[in-house]
């Protein structure tokens, strides 16, 4: 009704962007984290620049509240915003190295920040592809707080790559054993590949290995 009521009166809708990515809380974590259950949306990423990061939102912290709004699972963080607008202050508590914090943050426009990605002159865009996964590359910081010294970041994750297990927040480090750097050698190797490939992922400060059947 929000997207609705936009088009009606100004004939396109806006949309809040935090800059960050996210990924689930399992019990293993939580214990890591000490926590007292496995709540909250874990920061995996936060764009240099970005809202998240001006707000002193960092890798490794926990949102569990969204303006007073309690935050169960990672999706419910996307959820929450996605009934924001642009501009609007936001208070977040986060959980950071066994204390809870509060932050506020003044939500950016995603299609602004869409459209500057499209006119990088650098043409590192997010692609879904053959994989089903929107990746960009890493930042410094994210490179230091994963120890790895290339990689694309997940942004999201459908079709094959999602039945796979592959989720948003996961780092993708190689495909069939060549370790990726750019979205567009993501593209080539996936491109030359048959009927599957061999997804080479850190999660959770952990390496597997994902087969995703792409044929």
């Amino acid at each position: 009704m929000r997207v609705k009521d936009q088009i009606v009166a100004t004939g396109h809708a806006t949309h809040a962007r935090l800059g960050v990515v996210v990924q689930e809380v399992n019990q293993a974590l939580a214990d890591s984290f000490g926590l007292d259950r496995p709540e909250g949306a874990l920061v995996a990423g936060v764009e240099p620049g970005g809202p998240a990061e001006r707000a002193g939102l960092k890798p490794g912290d926990v949102v569990r509240k969204l303006d007073g709004q309690a935050i169960v699972a990672s999706g419910d963080l996307p959820a929450l915003l996605a009934q924001s607008s642009p501009g609007t202050k936001v208070k977040m508590e986060v959980w950071r190295q066994g204390q809870r914090q509060e932050l506020t943050a003044q939500l950016g426009d995603r299609q602004a920040q869409e459209a500057a990605a499209v006119a990088d002159a650098r043409g590192q865009r997010p692609t879904e592809g053959r994989l089903g996964l929107a990746l960009r590359p890493l930042q410094a910081q994210e490179r230091k707080v994963a120890g790895a010294d290339s990689g694309l970041m997940v942004e999201q994750s459908g079709g094959a790559a999602a039945r796979a297990g592959v989720q948003p927040g996961d780092l993708l480090l190689a495909i069939n054993g060549t370790p990726v750097a750019s979205v567009e050698q993501a593209r080539t190797l996936v491109a030359r590949a048959g009927k599957s490939v061999a997804l080479l992922l850190q999660r959770a400060g952990e390496r597997i290995f994902v087969p995703v059947r792409i044929g």
